[in-house]
């Protein structure tokens, strides 16, 4: 399993992770990704200015933010796409009717990229073993063959949209060790910031996949569950983890995604086109750097922090008490730190969840 690159999450920054993970390599950084939707930006700019510069659908599209990136440090589909073409890869989406009249069986395929609101990871086939390579978990995860399909399944009704990667990836270490060999896995790796958020929370003595497994299956002193069942119970409980904004596990998560990190460079830059054009929905320099990157994620992180102490002020009954009043105030002539935007990051998804459901109740 040591042989199996795994980038784990930082920042908003799965997509990155996704593609690296994929590609088993540091073949992509935000800058590297910036470009690319840059020039996605570009090329639609171009193609609405075919209507004439002076319309006002031209000026209104002018505008809106790029929909290919924001500050957060999301990617669009269209990003990663452009990204694999360079490597003669292509996307299918599974569920199409055009795939699924072929009739291929998933553990015939190479690698899936499984996408759900605006987190993404890789499912990829390793020697002759399936991985989930999920940024979000401390590790790579052993997938069976029985199970593959299942798990596919499930994520498909959980709201995901699942892709196929269609071509040859890169030569790895990993596959080539094993083709030789098989791993076994004893114990699945934990998803990452799941023990912090049990000892936060002591109203739960136990984690939600194991009581998702007993609620499906109750001890019964007939023996233990089969692998597979195993592994499919707690692929649902870790769905639900993922989307129930109610879980302040999942809020953790979704905390952590929102981190502001710095960003590692990789030797694939030199690849890329040196000069990319300007576009109207992101920075008037030809490229951006990591430390301007790594700015604009602090103002659009300073700016989400301020509005939510803004509606701090609003009285609500429903109102319960906050940690932000712990984390220091967003300032805008102090540059934050990595810990500070942590921080916030994590106070400004508690927030948002709790003013959701305050929401909820008072309908």
């Amino acid at each position: 399993m040591e042989s199996i690159f795994h980038e784990r999450q930082e920042g908003s920054l799965c997509a990155q992770h996704c593609l690296n993970n994929l590609l088993q390599g540091e073949y992509f950084s935000p800058v590297e990704l910036s470009s690319i939707a840059q020039q996605l930006d570009e090329e639609e700019r171009m193609r609405m200015a075919e209507g004439g510069v002076s319309s006002e659908e031209y000026r209104t599209f002018l505008q809106q933010p790029s929909v290919n990136m924001d500050d957060s440090g999301f990617f669009s589909i269209q990003v990663i796409s452009n990204a694999l073409k360079v490597w003669g890869l292509e996307l299918i989406l599974f569920n199409s009717p055009e795939y699924q009249r072929l009739g291929i069986d998933p553990i015939n395929e190479k690698s899936f990229i499984c996408n759900y609101k605006e987190h993404w990871f890789t499912v990829r086939k390793l020697g002759k073993q399936w991985f989930n390579l999920n940024s979000l978990l401390m590790g790579p995860e052993l997938i069976s063959d029985t199970y593959l399909a299942l798990f596919l399944a499930q994520l498909q009704q959980e709201g995901y949209s699942i892709f196929v990667v269609k071509g040859d990836l890169p030569d790895c270490e990993a596959d080539q060790l094993l083709q030789m060999i098989r791993v076994q896995q004893m114990q699945r790796p934990k998803l990452i910031g799941e023990e912090a958020a049990q000892l936060r929370d002591q109203r739960l003595p136990r984690s939600d996949v194991d009581q998702a497994i007993e609620v499906n299956h109750p001890f019964d002193g007939t023996g233990m569950l089969d692998e597979d069942e195993e592994n499919f119970q707690r692929a649902l409980a870790l769905s639900r983890q993922e989307i129930d904004m109610e879980d302040e596990e999942a809020d953790l998560r979704r905390a952590i995604q929102l981190s502001m990190q710095g960003s590692r460079r990789s030797e694939f830059s030199d690849s890329l086109p040196q000069n990319v054009p300007q576009s109207p929905h992101t920075s008037q320099t030809e490229s951006l750097s990591s430390e301007e990157l790594r700015r604009r994620r602090q103002a659009y992180f300073q700016k989400q922090q301020q509005q939510l102490q803004q509606e701090d002020q609003t009285p609500n009954l429903h109102d319960k008490p906050t940690l932000t009043s712990s984390t220091p105030e967003a300032d805008p002539g102090r540059d934050m730190s990595e810990e500070d935007m942590l921080q916030a990051a994590m106070n400004m998804s508690l927030e948002s969840v709790r003013n959701h459901l305050n929401r909820e109740e008072d309908k």
